[in-house]
């Protein structure tokens, strides 16, 4: 859910290719014919389903990038590098198809005239599976997911030495999670209405209790996305009931920067709440998945309800000022709203305390038992 590399969104634009255009991109640019395509939901970018007449793998998905991000191709060359490396590790994750020229990415024009602009298109293999929103969460996929989150960050942080990821240091980007303080800017998006002091704060008890605190946190490359559409599982149950599930697809690598590992499990617990029935007692079960690869210290448990309340503070935050600006994509902007609010009152309203109690409690049953 990228917004640019600095804290202005508005600056962006959101390519508006029709599905002839884009089909005329993937033969032009990559040499394959469409046989089909169609549009998929995205924040700010556009993004594309195609089938082609190719051997092998033949569904793809071609991503064109914003005009703000598009300006920045040492980013996008870090994130979908990131991709790759993932990919050889054994990760279900996307790698490019290559340009026509070998390349793993082009930049093009999108559009006529002089508000002609230019975006960053890729080519990515499409990742079959279900997107964790649509399915209803047990135990067993919550902490899959908390392991999964470790294990990204764990690998992108040891082993990505490729020369674009200085470029994943993003000072001002606003959706790094030591951002959350930039919100102020942002907060007229809401209206005047009761989540506004909310908010306020949120940001307040983040720039006294965790800013501070953030050179003692361990340092790490964070994927910073890992919500409930960005993951992909495949269920190897035919039983609803009892379904296991495991983890097909990690997508958008758009929202990379160098941050700290404990923003990962807050970033992924944030999102599991969102279409869960008891939001309250998913941390644990993702906490104790991020835990079984990296333990979290003491100063990181201390700051993980106030790293969430700050997530959802940015996503519903933001999500509201984007859609100002595209009124048109309201609907897909606004998809964590429809819960998010009432999640993060609760949360407010149970108090720091017992929330850590049920995330610490649940965590700690974990040593001896297996996920449920």
């Amino acid at each position: 859910m990228s917004s640019g590399n600095d804290c202005q969104p508005q600056t962006l634009t959101k390519p508006a290719l029709g599905e002839r255009e884009a089909a005329e991109l993937v033969d032009r640019v990559f040499g394959l014919k469409v046989l089909w395509i169609r549009s998929l939901p995205s924040y700010d970018d556009q993004n594309f389903h195609v089938r082609v007449s190719a051997e092998g793998a033949d569904e793809y998905v071609l991503k064109i990038t914003n005009s703000e991000d598009s300006q920045q191709p040492d980013l996008i060359e870090a994130q979908t590098q990131a991709m790759m490396l993932l990919s050889a590790e054994g990760f279900p994750s996307a790698t490019p198809y290559p340009t026509k020229d070998g390349n793993i990415m082009s930049l093009e024009s999108g559009g006529t005239g002089p508000e002609s602009k230019k975006y960053m298109v890729r080519l990515l293999t499409y990742l079959p599976g279900t997107p964790v929103a649509k399915i209803t969460t047990n135990a067993q996929i919550l902490f899959e997911i908390g392991r999964l989150a470790a294990s990204v960050d764990k690998v992108l942080s040891e082993k990505f030495q490729h020369p674009s990821v200085k470029s994943l240091h993003r000072g001002q980007f606003i959706w790094n999670l030591a951002n959350v303080p930039l919100l102020d800017q942002y907060i007229y998006a809401l209206g005047q209405n009761k989540y506004c002091a909310v908010v306020e704060q949120v940001i307040e008890q983040f720039k006294g209790k965790v800013i501070p605190k953030l050179s003692s946190f361990r340092a790490c490359i964070n994927h910073g996305d890992l919500n409930d559409h960005n993951i992909l599982v495949d269920s190897s149950s035919a039983s609803l009931e009892n379904a296991q599930y495991r983890v097909s697809g990690i997508l958008d690598f758009s929202d990379m920067s160098f941050g700290y590992y404990v923003f990962e499990v807050a970033i992924a617990i944030m999102y599991m709440m969102i279409e869960s029935p008891e939001p309250l007692n998913v941390g644990g079960h993702v906490l104790a998945g991020f835990e079984s690869v990296l333990p979290l210290t003491a100063e990181e448990r201390g700051a993980l309800f106030l790293l969430v309340t700050g997530r959802f503070a940015q996503s519903l935050v933001i999500a509201a000022h984007t859609a100002l600006l595209y009124p048109e994509n309201k609907e897909y902007l606004t998809i964590t709203a429809k819960s998010g609010w009432k999640h993060l009152m609760t949360m407010f309203e149970v108090g720091q305390e017992a929330v850590e109690k049920t995330w610490f409690e649940t965590a700690q049953a974990y040593t001896y038992h297996a996920p449920a």
